[in-house]
């Protein structure tokens, strides 16, 4: 009930407002310089992006992978069982 007379206000202002009360505003847009750090920043990033773009992947060298932690044998593993 209480929302109800709550929301019965409310249009009753927003009907009764007077337009004429309302006084005409001149809004300023602010623009910030970026700083010597945001250029810098700036031209890093462009610097990667070009890196990656104008990779070659011919200069890559091909690698062998070697398993350093080989997986037990089904013995070794019969035998941590046994024991």
């Amino acid at each position: 009930m209480n929302s109800d007379s709550n929301r019965q206000a409310l249009l009753g202002n927003i009907k009764g407002f007077e337009k004429s009360r309302l006084k005409h505003t001149v809004t300023k847009v602010k623009q910030f310089k970026p700083t010597k750090q945001d250029i810098e920043s700036e031209k890093e990033h462009k610097q990667m992006i070009e890196g990656i773009e104008t990779f070659d992947p011919s200069k890559l060298k091909h690698a062998e992978t070697l398993e350093k932690n080989p997986l037990p044998t089904k013995e070794v593993i019969a035998q941590e069982k046994a024991a």
